[in-house]
């Protein structure tokens, strides 16, 4: 058995059911767990080893519901700086097909390296692309040696252009190969307790790139072992067309056809959805990972995440493929989420009186839908805040720093107003994964290096 005392923290925050926020606050852990939070005057003395966390603030760790690691082998590549989804995937599918075992290794441990810098504990990732022998263990196996926890993703792409779908024939796969590779996955790595490292998600990409057929049998082969479902859905205009064209539904009533509604699913993205549909997800427990980085840089437009809260709809927090965001900065995230609300909120009530002016995001909201929101989506009660039984997952930020220099007013809010900052201290599991500002365990200049060479071949032979 292990123990760590964590004390003296200016200020922890708990993200529990009565949003404490303790002074000079602290945390006693054992064996992984959280065993008590309080004042420090209050915990014991002593413990195996000792964080002192003066000056820091302490929040939960953050948890990233949406993600494609292997695209950071492909950010800012030029000739899909400007388009919207459907081109942006068009030229980049032809340079993903081109991926080796060794690539997905590499992009999830510098997809994984960047979360943790930026006070991600856990994140889930849907690689559905899987060329050149490539395979789900490849990013499970290169997760472990980083630390965080991971929700893998099993994605998939069945309907190539050659059915109507949006991908190339080439890089599609058989339904069947999916299916048998999805049973083995789960029954392989899938850990359904408390404090599980590897959780395993079967996700079919999207209404444009997989069959009705696939959809069903995923979600009869998810709910016969107990794991979530998960796809893009609603993101764009252009997909909203193509199911009416398609199937004659909007894509939420499509996904109700599927029997891909309920408390075990959640969407990336829903930016186009409409009250009733909104409704619909919260009757039904569906949950909602949102992408504003995303949403902005492909010109997908502004998902109603106020409406969806108010109407009690599950929402979490993602940066999404690092080519569409083109970083994996949950922290940066965070602060996207609360401004491109705003920014939503300042159009809808653009033409009502001051006295009638809607609501905005604040930054203990957005931070609450990065923590608590984010393991509700995913459907972890042991994380999202700092709480006896709880996984102790949390992170720290020097406040002694120039990005909050006159912002200590309220250090919990400066800490999304002001401009991000990087994680002091990442701590999963009660084990140190970022310490004094850097990664602990890896080589992080050799993997950059790597990572770069890779992006380059991949990029000049696509």
């Amino acid at each position: 058995m292990s123990t760590l005392l964590v004390r003296h923290a200016s200020i922890l925050v708990t993200m529990d059911d009565d949003r404490r926020e303790i002074v000079d606050g602290g945390l006693f852990i054992r064996d992984g767990f959280i065993e008590s939070v309080g004042a420090s005057v209050e915990l014991p003395g002593s413990a195996d080893e000792i964080l002192d966390l003066k000056d820091h603030l302490v929040l939960p760790g953050l948890i990233n519901t949406h993600h494609h690691f292997y695209q950071t082998l492909t950010r800012a590549v030029p000739a899909a700086q400007d388009a919207n989804l459907f081109n942006w995937l068009k030229t980049l599918y032809p340079i993903w097909a081109g991926m080796t075992p060794e690539d997905i290794r590499i992009s999830t441990q510098t997809a994984l390296a960047e979360l943790a810098l930026s006070g991600c504990t856990t994140a889930s990732d849907h690689l559905y692309i899987f060329p050149n022998e490539a395979r789900l263990d490849d990013e499970i196996e290169a997760g472990r040696e980083v630390g965080l926890r991971l929700h893998a993703s099993r994605g998939s792409m069945s309907l190539g252009e050659s059915k109507g779908g949006l991908p190339p024939d080439r890089i599609v796969e058989a339904e069947d190969a999916i299916l048998k590779d999805s049973q083995r996955l789960i029954e392989q790595y899938h850990d359904p307790n408390p404090g599980a490292f590897v959780q395993i998600v079967l996700a079919p990409c999207s209404p444009f790139s997989v069959t009705a057929d696939l959809m069903r049998q995923s979600a009869e082969l998810a709910r016969e072992y107990g794991v979530y479902l998960h796809t893009h859905l609603a993101e764009t205009k252009d997909e909203e067309d193509f199911c009416l064209k398609q199937v004659g539904f909007r894509p939420v009533a499509y996904m109700e056809l599927l029997n891909w509604i309920g408390q075990d699913v959640w969407f990336a993205h829903s930016v186009h959805v409409n009250q009733e549909e909104i409704e619909l997800y919260a009757q039904t427990g569906c949950g909602v990972a949102h992408c504003p980085t995303s949403n902005m840089r492909l010109a997908s437009g502004i998902a109603p995440i106020l409406q969806m809260l108010r109407s009690g709809v599950k929402v979490g927090l993602g940066v999404d493929g690092s080519a569409s965001n083109d970083g994996s900065h949950m922290l940066a995230e965070v602060r996207q989420a609360m401004l491109l609300s705003r920014v939503r909120a300042g159009i809808e009530g653009a033409s009502q009186s001051s006295e009638s002016a809607p609501e905005i995001m604040t930054a203990r909201q957005a931070l609450e839908i990065a923590t608590r929101g984010s393991a509700s989506v995913l459907g972890r009660s042991d994380l999202g805040s700092l709480e006896a039984g709880k996984c102790a997952d949390f992170f720290a930020v020097n406040l002694n720093r120039l990005e909050f220099a006159g912002g200590l007013h309220d250090p919990v809010a400066s800490v999304v107003f002001c401009a991000p900052v990087q994680a002091d201290i990442t701590v999963v599991g009660g084990k140190v994964v970022v310490e004094n500002g850097q990664l602990a365990t890896l080589d992080l200049p050799h993997l950059v290096e790597a990572h770069n060479r890779a992006s380059r071949r991949l990029v000049s032979n696509g």
